[in-house]
């Protein structure tokens, strides 16, 4: 227990809340109950029972438009302090996913903060390689969090193809981790994609539109019979992408892709 060191049990911290809101963003809606061995294992680190937690992570869902707009409203009890947390988590993704990483290193002293990378990382951005080692094991910090936060949204399932074995899924950048350094972490800038359409979507070939629905390049299209993976991809022309439980992809990052990705002809 740290009681001592985190707060008081009647009332939460910002640190308290903030490794709330890190958990809630990483974990599907469907699983933030008491029972989770996540919400426990957290719950033992900041003195609060799972019950609060669990609690926590449902107040967070009232404020999240993805959750509401669907119906599930959460428990409508968030509190100033769950607004303003939420509020800096969006402006500044990275800041806050490497503040809680640290938060929680601190609380688990054998906590390997290197071993945190995914077991199916993609790999350390271009920009990054012969960067020190502490920033590497930023980044791969950084790319846990963005790769979680994607697959607990979409329920770990291409939102194409429905394709859910944990070695093709990929947490997809919309727009890129070298062109938008703010956003290199908002999971509302992620798509979860197989690997095939991962790298249809980085390559131009397929898009989402603002409207959410996939576009295939003529080119492909025209390739459609050429095998099964082109005649594959060609049929997604046109449908909708399943969209996740929240952190729908943001229409301005899609409206960048594309202008500046996708090739049409």
């Amino acid at each position: 227990m740290v009681a001592s060191a985190i707060g008081r049990k009647d009332a939460w911290t910002e640190e308290q809340i903030r490794l709330a809101f890190y958990l809630y963003c990483q974990m599907p809606f469907g699983k933030m109950h008491s029972r989770n061995p996540e919400i426990i294992e957290l719950a033992s680190k900041i003195d609060r029972s799972p019950s609060a937690v669990a609690m926590k992570l449902v107040n967070f869902a009232s404020l999240d438009p993805d959750i509401t707009s669907s119906g599930r409203t959460g428990l409508r009890n968030a509190s100033a302090a769950d607004k303003k947390v939420w509020k800096e988590f969006h402006d500044d993704w990275e800041a806050l996913a490497e503040y809680c990483e640290g938060l929680l290193v601190s609380k688990t002293p054998e906590r390997n903060i290197a071993s945190q990378a995914m077991s199916f990382a993609e790999p350390v951005p271009a920009t990054f390689v012969g960067a020190d080692r502490q920033a590497t094991v930023n980044v791969r910090i950084n790319q846990s969090f963005f790769r979680k936060s994607v697959l607990a949204s979409y329920g770990s399932k291409c939102c194409m193809s429905g394709v859910s074995a944990p070695q093709l899924i990929v947490a997809s950048h919309i727009i890129p981790w070298a062109k938008d350094e703010k956003n290199r972490l908002n999971p509302r800038n992620g798509l979860c994609l197989s690997a095939i359409h991962d790298k249809a979507f980085d390559n131009g070939l397929i898009t989402v539109t603002p409207e959410m629905r996939v576009e295939v390049s003529e080119d492909l299209r025209r390739r459609a019979t050429e095998g099964q993976v082109s005649a594959s991809l060609a049929t997604l022309h046109g449908g909708k992408i399943e969209l996740p439980a929240r952190f729908r992809p943001d229409r301005n990052f899609l409206r960048w892709h594309n202008e500046n990705v996708f090739v049409g002809l």
